[in-house]
């Protein structure tokens, strides 16, 4: 499978993840205000996510923004997690955001050359 094909996919995996995140939203939306809004942005990305898989190279900032948003989601959740400020089990959903966050780094479409002109 080549590289456009593997991030298609990845692309598809994490935008069904983060809309799945509906539901639950729905469930905290009254006992945790904070959490639903947060996940409102994450369903919100999901969706952008699933369109962005039609055409990469044509969303890299989207892509770009997801990767790093993830890792910087990661590494503050972990680090409360190891702090006990926060549940030690989120360390779980720290780890899988790491896993979406370097995947999509490793995926990312390159950059276009853009054709030179004559001097």
């Amino acid at each position: 499978m080549g590289r456009e094909r593997v991030l298609k996919v990845v692309l598809i995996v994490v935008g069904v993840i983060f809309c799945l995140l509906g539901y639950p939203m729905m469930l905290f939306v009254r006992q945790e205000p904070a959490l639903a809004m947060m996940l409102c942005v994450y369903v919100t990305l999901g969706i952008f996510l699933l369109l962005a898989a039609r055409d990469p190279s044509a969303n890299r900032s989207l892509i770009a923004f997801t990767a790093w948003s993830s890792l910087a989601h990661a590494i503050f959740m972990g680090t409360q997690a190891l702090l006990n400020m926060i549940a030690r089990g989120e360390l779980f959903g720290s780890a899988a955001l790491v896993v979406i966050g370097i995947s999509l780094i490793a995926l990312a479409p390159g950059k276009k050359a853009t054709p030179m002109s004559p001097s």
